[in-house]
């Protein structure tokens, strides 16, 4: 025997209980016709099986089939009577309150909150309960509900596939209406945690249950009305879609695209309710499309149930064709006389329209499970071992096991927690003329894919909302380009936010990056900030403004010196020459032109031996010209006080003693070189400090004592060259050098000094440039304080280029005295 627990009636009528007397029964109204057509389903099932040989030989299976009319105090009733046999309101006197189960297995109910009572109540007793359409992820909870099992997928891959859905067209922001019951709730809460995961947003979140009172669902209304998303994903029961369609059919609210589930989404009868278009474009998942050969022949053939005992036949005669037995005189003229013998095919309507077959071809394969189960349990053959004592729980355990194809060669078996496999086709509401819509398959979902390969979209035209062939839009903010940046807006979900630009040097290549990255140091960001470019290397080079000036500068300095040189030595034997100590002054001529020469190292791109070369160069070349003047000022000391009676101080700082002099300068300031050579040389750097978008080719210091302690040699003896000079001039002679050397000197030490902080403020290649611009300046003025005012005497004024001249202002400066 299988017991039947389904819905004939969508509504019951209130009653008021006074607590004085025992309650009436409920009075179950609103004929509903899928509650019919699974009970139809499921005599056909139990026909074809009494009817094989194959499949439980001499066994007959039986029903006990109850309507419940969706009342769950109502479902959990039945429940208990199914299984106690106890069909009474109460079990009489002195009867036990446990028998034998009257039924092996219990198909039903529809809706998940009344199979979770009913699975709650007869689970102690192991009885198995198959459901067709109750989805909620909370029965696959074997520690609640361990005889509970069902033909139809979890919601637990419904609700993923719903948010992997709604990700695939891009909507991030949408909003959500569920039934208020297990069925709803559980529903959208898995959708919520997978769509958070997903990146999608919910704009608001209601629930309603159809008996709520008008004001909620006004509430509901006002929701949708105020919101910005364009996109409403639902988890609604057939009953509650219908009502709700039918309120925002009277606030003319249309435009939104609906997602939904398959309690509605393949249901013509749904699809007549909408007058108003509200639902066109629809899409959503259903169970895959089934047909079970003769099931709908046989549903629709109701005349064998045609007899005077079946009340419920009677009402669903006179829903079916609107018409009445027995007219009643108050209803005269309203509604035809039934006789009994109307053509059920010759009308339309929601019985006749067989849109549900996929649910009906469930209720088939529960009641198969059940057959293949008993077939095992009674050890059947070519009969069964009738002698088997018939156990629930023994009867469960083979359910759980049984592994069968059914005639049409579809596969039937249950997981651990008694759900089948899950597969769902994606449904699109295509509407036709004359009010007709379309339930058009455009992809399936399979949970037993890889996870980037369970939905599938075929190469199909979708209809969208108000029939539009776009995709339509539901974003709380537009995408991010590349090159921006998400900010999340304060207060608000985090698919709400702005778009800032990246800051320099940062890029985004992606399009709604929520973070910037930074370019390599060689690399900087470009206008669009979406890729990162090359920097551009910045060194003094010589086809620059700045780098060809320096050059001539330092090539004009060279020719000067030369031109200088060639001069001195064509009158290398007039008097002024002779008295200036020729040597001296060509080696400092020579060095001089070192000096100007040596500038040229520090332009153009740095490499490792000009890192070296310009800094070593630049220190020897000027100690050797500091040492050539620091001689010429000694010379011009020791010549004053040669003149001295008694004196021989030229006999200690004679020809040679000079040039050992300036070897013995110099070679302190090789050593240094040396030193800072070997230790810690310089060395070519790329500077990413100082310009963010560009890259400074200049040369590391190395060792920084090292550059100091050459650049401080220098200016030590600068310093005591300057003091010298200083001391000797007005040391009586015609032609004082020491004033020249002093001024020189001047000029040098004030470039220098000057140098320090302008050569440290100074960016990039202007570094390099003030370096040059003191390493000229120091020369030219060495050039032209020492050896112009000779020129001119050698060139302009030969008169004065004489001996007697050299040396008269001095012979009357003693006779002065």
């Amino acid at each position: 025997m299988l017991g039947g627990i389904f819905s004939f009636h969508s509504s019951w009528k209130e009653r008021q209980d006074t607590y004085t007397h025992k309650p009436t029964p409920l009075q179950c109204t609103s004929f509903n016709s899928r509650g019919f057509q699974y009970t139809q389903a499921m005599f056909f099932a139990i026909e074809e099986i009494n009817n094989s040989s194959d499949l439980l030989p001499d066994i007959s299976l039986g029903y006990k089939i109850y309507d419940v009319c969706g009342s769950i105090a109502r479902s959990v009733r039945v429940a208990l009577a199914l299984a106690n046999g106890n069909e009474e309101a109460s079990a009489p006197t002195g009867a036990p309150c446990t028998r034998p189960a009257q039924v092996q297995a219990i198909m039903g109910e529809t809706s998940s909150s009344p199979c979770m009572a009913i699975a709650t109540v007869i689970g102690p007793f192991h009885i198995p309960l198959i459901s067709h359409f109750a989805t909620c992820a909370c029965l696959s909870d074997k520690t609640k509900y361990p005889s509970f099992l069902r033909t139809i997928p979890s919601d637990y891959y419904q609700s993923r596939a719903l948010a992997q859905l709604v990700k695939h067209f891009g909507w991030t922001w949408v909003g959500a209406i569920r039934t208020n019951d297990d069925y709803g709730n559980n529903g959208m809460a898995i959708f919520t945690e997978v769509a958070q995961q997903l990146g999608i947003c919910l704009e608001y979140s209601v629930s309603f249950f159809r008996t709520d009172p008008p004001e909620k669902i006004q509430k509901i209304i006002n929701i949708i009305k105020a919101s910005t998303s364009k996109v409403i994903v639902t988890f609604l029961s057939h009953m509650d879609i219908d009502m709700l369609i039918h309120e925002m059919s009277l606030h003319n609210l249309t435009g939104f695209q609906w997602v939904g589930t398959e309690a509605w989404i393949s249901d013509s009868e749904t699809a007549a309710m909408d007058k108003h278009h509200i639902l066109d474009g629809a899409i959503g998942l259903a169970i895959p499309k089934a047909h079970v050969s003769g099931l709908r022949e046989f549903i629709l053939d109701v005349k064998s149930l045609n007899t005077s005992s079946n009340e419920l036949f009677t009402e669903f005669w006179e829903t079916l064709f609107s018409c009445k037995f027995q007219q009643s005189k108050s209803s005269a003229g309203i509604q035809r006389e039934c006789t009994g013998h109307e053509d059920v095919t010759g009308v339309q309507n929601s019985f006749t329209d067989l849109s549900l077959m996929p649910i009906f071809y469930n209720v088939y394969k529960g009641v198969y499970a059940v057959a293949h189960a008993l077939h095992s349990v009674l050890s059947c053959n070519k009969t069964c071992n009738s002698t088997v004592k018939l156990d629930p729980f023994t009867i469960l355990q083979h359910i759980k096991k049984i592994r069968y194809k059914t005639k049409e060669g579809d596969e039937v078996y249950f997981n651990e927690n008694g759900d089948p496999a899950a597969k769902y086709e994606i449904i699109n509401w295509q509407p036709r003329e004359n009010d007709i819509v379309d339930f058009v398959t455009v992809g399936l979902y399979d949970a037993s894919l890889p996870a980037d390969k369970q939905l599938i979209l075929q190469n199909k035209s979708l209809i969208w909302a108000q029939n539009s062939q776009q995709v339509p839009l539901s974003v709380c903010s537009e995408e991010c380009s590349p090159g921006t940046r998400k900010v999340l807006q304060k207060g608000k979900p985090v698919c709400c936010y702005d778009c800032l630009t990246c800051a320099e040097g940062e890029i985004s290549n992606i399009t709604d990056s929520i973070t910037c990255v930074n370019c390599h140091p060689e690399f900087w960001s470009n206008e669009r900030r979406d890729s990162c470019v090359q920097k551009e290397a910045e060194f003094l080079s010589y086809e620059e403004i700045m780098g060809a000036l320096l050059t001539a500068a330092s090539l004009f300095g060279t020719c000067i010196t030369a031109v200088v040189a060639f001069i001195f030595f064509k009158y290398r034997k007039t008097p002024i020459v002779k008295a200036n100590n020729s040597e001296l002054s060509f080696l400092l001529l020579f060095s001089l032109t070192l000096c100007f020469l040596c500038s040229l190292t520090f332009i153009g791109r740095p490499s490792e031996w000009s890192c070296m070369l310009r800094h070593t160069a630049f220190g020897i070349t000027f100690v050797l010209c500091i040492s050539c003047v620091l001689g010429k000022t000694i010379v011009v000391l020791m010549a004053f006080r040669s003149t001295l009676p008694g004196s021989n101080a030229m006999k200690w700082f004679g020809p040679t003693q000079q040039k050992f002099s300036v070897l013995g300068f110099t070679l302190i300031q090789v050593i240094i070189c040396i030193l800072w050579l070997t230790i810690s040389p310089p060395f070519p750097y790329k500077n990413f400090k100082d310009f963010k978008d560009k890259i400074i080719l200049e040369c590391a210091l190395g060792s920084t004592v090292g550059f100091w302690a050459v650049l401080g040699y220098i200016g030590l003896l600068a310093m005591l060259c300057f003091i010298l000079a200083f001391l000797a001039r007005k040391l009586p002679d015609n032609f004082n050098e020491a004033k020249f050397i002093t001024f020189s000197m001047l000029i040098f030490c004030a470039v220098w000094i000057t140098f320090i902080p302008a050569y440290v403020s100074s960016p990039g290649k202007f570094s390099v440039a003030v370096e040059i611009f003191a390493i000229l300046a120091s020369s030219f003025g060495l050039l032209i304080c020492i050896f112009i005012p000779k020129c001119y005497i050698i060139l302009l004024k030969p008169e004065k280029n004489t001996k007697k001249n050299m040396m008269g202002k001095g012979a009357q400066h003693k006779t002065l005295k």
